[in-house]
Order: C-alpha cells, then structure tokens, then sequence
C-alpha cells in the first residue's frame, strides 16, 4: 500500500521516503548521544539505555521492511517481512530483558510465538502450492527446464534422422547392390566362352555382395529394421540369437517407450552382449526389460569371470555417457570371479 501511495507522488517526497531509514538513523544517533550528555552531567541511573533501545528498535522495523521489499512481489516477500519483523522484534525483547537486569527469562514466549506463526504461515503457503524460491531460483529451474526439454528434443530430431539414414541406405543403396550383384551374375553367365573376363565378373559381384553386406551391418548399428518395426523387445530377442553365447531374454512391455529411449535401450544390451562375447566367451548371459511407471529398467547378467573395468576399454564408458544424455543412470557390478550385472534406468515420462 505503501509503495503504491508514493509511486503517484511527486518525485521529491519519493525520493524522501527512500532517504527516511538514513535521516531516522542520523536523527537518532543525535538523539542518542544527546540523551548520553546529559546523563553524563546529572549521573545516577542509566536511562538512556532505554532510549537508546527504543530508538534501535524502530530503525531495526524500518530497515527490516525496507529489506523486506527487496524480494519481488508475491507468498515469500510476505513471509520474508514477518521473519524480519520477528527478528527485531525478538531481538528487542532479549535487550529489554537483558538491561532490566535479567532474571525470569520470558523473552522465550516471544521467541515462541513468532516461531509458531512463522511455522503455520509457511505452512500454510506450501499447502497452497505458493512458489516460495527466489526470484533467482525461479529462473534457475526455468533455464534447467528449457535446457532439458531442448536437449531431450535434439535427442528425438537425432533418433529420427538415423531411422532415416537407415530406411534410406535399406532402400536406396542396399537395393541398388542387390540389383548390381544379380546384374553381374547374368553377366557372368554370359561370359562362359571367356574365362579371363568372367573371373572379372565374379571378382566384382563378390565385391557389391561384400560391400552390401558391410551396408547391412551399417545400417543394423545405425538402427536395425526389427526395432523401428517390432520394437524393444523383438529387437533384443533377435540380439540374443545372434549371439554367440547362450542368452536368455525376458521382456515385459506394456507399451512401447519413446524411440530414443528405446534405441538407447537397444544400444545398452548389445554392447553388454558383445562384451560377454568378447571377454567371458564361455559364459551365458540373461537380459530383463521392465518399464515400471515412467522409467524402463533394463538388466544384463552374465556368469562370467566379472572384474570388468570402466577404463579398459569395454566399451562401459560409452553406454554410461549415452544413458547420462537422457538424464539415466547406469550401475555396474563386477566382482572377481562373480559375474558382471549391469542395470540401467532409463527416464520415458511424457
């Protein structure tokens, strides 16, 4: 009410009332060694104390709502007035009752009483869902949200692109390979009366069929068919029959998560499966897929010699920096001799 009185006042009686905590302060160190001088020439008891005190306590109240008016608007500047009003005020009933001289100390119901006024109003705010950050805060949380929402969009656009690349190298280059290798193969049979150029041929059809099937492989890392078309869970039984250990799979998906969680997902489990290859080639290896509420749990076991080591090159580092990006964790456990587990979490809320 304040502020709105003087905002349509004159500028010089608003630029006054933002000089009164200074003039109170000068005005009152006057006052005060005023009322010192003259106690120093009359003596006896000393009551400019008192004065001293009461003078503190109004340019404590000022001061405090002047500092009070420094939060924006809104729940946590009305709560930030009473907590600094309280303050002085508790801190004028301790110096009251210290310079009387002690004794009963009941400054502790003031104490008491604003603590239980603080606590019902604060609780009362968050009950009604006020936005109690500051002004900094605020904008902090909004700059993670912009950025997380940005960069979980960059992640789709990404996902969809390399759907893309791959639906194009199926059905552009791959098909033309195919269609080049058959073409070479009539050739050839049409070169029987000339060995030398029919060598040729076949020298150049072995080469397409290499070169598509270098594609295939390509276009399977990129993101393979299954998982655009059948989703997660096909995808990784496909995974563990490939596999050259023994892997059992046990997927259970009620819906199919966004196409980046998914091809992280997918990603996960064929690292941890071509780890076990690599380095436990005699062991057998399970993988679990869970999607508990928002989150998709994805597990891979395996029962070899464990000790698997972030910074040996086991590929562990680049699946732990793929499910940091959207916003997962990832756990490894590897004791010697025991096996290694990894378990990643995976965030796939709307």
């Amino acid at each position: 009410m304040t502020a709105r009185l003087f905002s349509a006042a004159p500028p010089w009686l608003a630029g006054l009332w933002r000089l009164v905590p200074r003039l109170f302060a000068q005005i009152a160190g006057a006052a005060g060694a005023l009322c010192f001088l003259v106690w120093a020439l009359t003596g006896g008891y000393f009551w400019p104390a008192w004065v001293w005190l009461s003078l503190a306590l109004v340019l404590g109240l000022i001061v405090a709502r002047r500092w009070s008016r420094l939060a924006p608007p809104g729940p946590r500047r009305n709560l930030e007035t009473i907590g600094a009003l309280a303050s002085v005020l508790c801190a004028y009933a301790f110096l009251n009752w210290a310079i009387s001289g002690g004794g009963y100390f009941w400054p502790v119901w003031v104490f008491l009483g604003f603590a239980v006024v603080l606590g019902a109003y604060f609780t009362y705010l968050r009950n009604q869902g006020a936005d109690l950050r500051s002004k900094g805060e605020r904008e902090l949380t909004e700059r993670v949200e912009t950025l997380t929402e940005t960069r979980r969009g960059a992640l789709d656009v990404q996902a969809a692109e390399l759907r893309r690349i791959e639906r194009d190298l199926h059905d552009g280059a791959q098909a033309r390979l195919v269609a080049l290798s058959m073409q070479l193969g009539r050739a050839e049979e049409g070169l029987a009366d000339r060995p030398e150029i029919a060598a040729l041929v076949r020298q150049a059809r072995a080469e397409a069929t290499a070169a598509n099937a270098e594609l295939r492989d390509l276009a399977r890392g990129i993101a393979p068919p299954v998982l655009t078309d059948r989703g997660l869970a096909a995808a990784v039984e496909a995974l563990g029959n490939r596999s050259p250990v023994p892997v059992k799979v046990d997927a259970a998906l009620g819906r199919r998560p966004a196409p980046v969680v998914e091809s992280a997902a997918y990603f996960v489990v064929a690292e941890s499966l071509t780890n076990v290859a690599k380095h436990a080639p005699e062991a057998s290896a399970a993988v679990t897929i869970r999607l508990d509420a928002d989150t998709l749990v994805v597990v891979v076991a395996d029962d070899g010699p464990g000790g698997a080591d972030l910074a040996a090159g086991t590929g562990l580092e680049g699946l732990r920096r793929r499910v940091a990006a959207l916003d997962g964790e990832m756990e490894v456990a590897s004791p010697a001799g025991e096996g290694t587990r990894i378990e990643v979490k995976l965030p796939c809320g709307s």
